[in-house]
């Protein structure tokens, strides 16, 4: 029977994956693997909404916005495609749609799902003003000047011969051609620099660059562009006719053999294997085809999800494969002890990246699969990705080959390793001694999962753990200017941005505390559950085990772990030292608990508002409880208006649903007891 826990240990498992995707250009399985994991969470979801959080990974399209950058707004989010993965599948959101328009078929538009970085451009008056990332699909990195860079970006629009409207606002993806790529990672070679993993990685890291010279210099980048943000007046009817629009304007887009307008699932199909056909041949990377309602009206009545837009889905290609040798079999230890095989691979190319490492996942998935060092063995990726290894080919297997053993001791420190019953995971007990697992618990601490530190990646912390500067997570918070000078690369600049950034560490919240201190089985869910309840670490330090059971969403292995952590004197002592080194549990101002207005209900946001941001507005709604939808329907509790408010103020009228002005909006935010 599925549990609350298996649920939870899923969301950590895929923001896991997602911040070595997205962050660290590190990740560790394929697209596809990744993809088959979301459809297993939102299976569970539909299963039992009531364990849905805000925190879902499913709630969130992923990307965070680019550090460095001043933080933008969409003015309409910029959401993921639902995937899928089979005709089947597509009929299925062929019938969804058509009875959500309540009509016998529906006409798309089939294009290239582009491998690169997604960008929102904003043109005024046909001028450029404005390029903003995708971001978390809500807020994203404000890139206007490095995006001019792009030598294909029009900076004015051709606006003689078609009507443009005041505000155009355009979609696309930056993206680098294969063959720069790989021109770049020679040239990052030679220089003895870090290799991208992949093309859309190394788009994306071009346009992180802070000073815009530096961007220019990556004169490969190109853009293209797909979609608009659709408002009542639009000169365009359909998202076919939205490339030949964007041509007549300048926008560069898609050759047309590219896209097809398809009148059924079938040809949509006949289309999709198609071009699967040319994928190889083709200059850029991509991974499937979108698939869009053709009429731009009708994919905007159908709305959003609220993960995805109900008008599209991305069909993904099969997984691509290639044959290579294990050159040897390593033995990794993570934070919190568990052993992970990881083949090292005769590097071979691989959807457009050279692969030389592929994860082996657990010693039952490599016994199952009896793979062997010095085996030929099939890998594969959906996208770019580090991948797995599919099958072994037995009959070039040697002679004299021998199953890998089971180390019985611990790699980093010796130590006997153990089998939990319940778990495939081998793990090494020693929590505090094994200089891997102090190692990975720091860079936990200091990471996205924890208290997110700038500046203080894997890579520094290693530095400084090799120098024994830091050997728990209150040394951070000590670290001196005289330390930091010691280290590879580090400048006057680099010690003041990093000392700055641990100094703005030092609030946080104990939801986010709990994560960083890497509390075995304690997720994103259960930390902030956790800490709803108790509101400082001091109560929650000496909460009893029926205490913490009583708490709804807490379970037995969660209320034992915590009971472990804080009856262990050295963790007490550790605590105490971070509040001595100026760490600060900040309590949320606004606490969601059932007695609110906002509970539980949903919640619209139109128009510009003078005293929040869209962002902080959102958050302030989320945090008593409420739940922020993009689209206004008979299910929507309150319409909050701003300035300039437009089609949603009328459908809120229209469907007679309740419309708060700021004022009253900010009142009854702030009025807990207002039923």
């Amino acid at each position: 029977m599925l549990t609350k826990h298996e649920y939870e240990k899923l969301c950590d498992e895929i923001w896991q994956h997602n911040r070595r995707y997205f962050q660290e250009a590190k990740p560790t399985i394929s697209d596809e693997e990744y993809d088959r994991l979301v459809k297993c969470l939102d299976a569970m979801e539909e299963a039992h909404p009531e364990w849905i959080s805000d925190t879902s990974p499913t709630r969130r399209v992923g990307e965070k916005p680019l550090s460095g950058f001043q933080e933008i707004t969409h003015s309409k989010p910029m959401l993921s495609l639902e995937k899928v993965f089979s005709q089947q599948e597509l009929e299925d959101f062929h019938h969804r749609l058509c009875k959500l328009l309540g009509v016998k078929n529906v006409d798309y538009s089939a294009e290239l799902k582009m491998d690169g970085l997604a960008i929102a451009v904003t043109y005024e008056e046909g001028h450029y003003v404005r390029a903003v990332t995708r971001g978390d699909g809500k807020v994203g990195s404000d890139v206007t000047q490095n995006i001019t860079t792009v030598r294909s970006l029009p900076l004015r629009l051709a606006c003689d011969k078609v009507k443009i409207p005041k505000i155009l606002e355009v979609r696309g993806e930056v993206f680098l051609p294969i063959q720069a790529f790989e021109k770049m990672n020679r040239e990052r070679a030679e220089n003895g620099e870090e290799l991208w993993a992949n093309p859309r990685n190394a788009a994306a890291g071009s346009l992180k660059l802070l000073d815009p010279h530096e961007v220019a210099k990556r004169k490969e980048l190109e853009i293209v562009f797909y979609g608009a943000v659709y408002e009542p007046g639009f000169p365009v009817k359909s998202q076919y006719a939205l490339h030949d629009y964007f041509k007549e304007l300048g926008l560069p887009q898609l050759p047309l053999q590219y896209i097809a307008k398809c009148h059924s699932v079938d040809e949509v199909m006949h289309f999709a294997i198609e071009i699967e056909k040319k994928r190889k041949s083709l200059p850029f990377g991509i991974d499937g085809i979108v698939i869009k309602v053709n009429n731009l009206q009708a994919f905007e009545e159908v709305g959003n999800t609220g993960k995805h837009p109900r008008g599209a889905c991305a069909y993904k290609f099969s997984a691509e494969q290639a044959w290579t040798c294990i050159r040897q079999i390593t033995v990794q230890v993570g934070r919190t002890g568990v052993l992970t095989p990881v083949a090292e691979l005769e590097p071979v190319l691989l959807a457009g990246s050279r692969i030389s490492r592929a994860t082996l996942h657990n010693f039952d998935e490599m016994q199952r699969k009896d793979i062997r060092i010095s085996d030929v063995v099939l890998i594969e990726k959906g996208g770019d990705v580090i991948p797995k290894v599919v099958a072994v080919d037995l009959e070039q297997r040697k002679m004299h080959s021998e199953p890998f053993a089971i180390p019985t001791v611990c790699p980093s420190c010796g130590t006997p390793v153990v089998k939990d019953p319940q778990e495939v995971a081998w793990r090494c007990p020693n929590v505090t001694g094994c200089p891997d697992q102090v190692l990975r618990g720091l860079i936990h601490f200091a990471g996205k999962d924890g208290l997110d530190i700038e500046n203080l990646g894997e890579k520094v912390m290693e530095q400084l753990v090799k120098l024994q500067f830091v050997k728990k997570p209150s040394d951070i918070f000590l670290l001196a200017s005289e330390q930091l000078a010691t280290l590879e690369g580090f400048k006057e600049k680099s010690i003041h941005n990093l000392l700055e950034s641990i100094e703005k560490a030092k609030k946080v919240t104990l939801a986010k505390l709990l994560m960083a201190l890497g509390i075995r089985y304690i997720g994103v869910q259960a930390a902030q559950t956790l800490a709803d309840r108790a509101k400082s670490i001091t109560a929650l330090a000496v909460m009893t085990k029926e205490e913490l059971l009583n708490i709804s969403g807490i379970g037995e292995k969660v209320a034992t772990s915590l009971i472990d952590y804080f009856t262990n004197q050295a963790n007490r002592e550790e605590l105490e030292k971070l509040k001595l080194a100026g760490l600060v549990i900040e309590i949320p101002s606004f606490a969601a608990f059932e007695g609110h207005i906002f509970f539980n209900k949903s919640i619209v946001l139109t128009g510009s508002l003078q005293h929040f941001s869209r962002h902080d507005a959102e958050a302030r709604i989320q945090a008593v409880g409420g739940k922020v939808s993009d689209s206004v329907s008979k299910k929507t509790d309150f319409v909050v208006v701003g300035a300039d408010a437009g089609s949603k103020l009328e459908k809120a009228k229209k469907l007679q649903v309740p419309i708060l002005n700021e004022e009253e909006f900010l009142q009854k935010l702030c009025d807990p007891l207002i039923q």
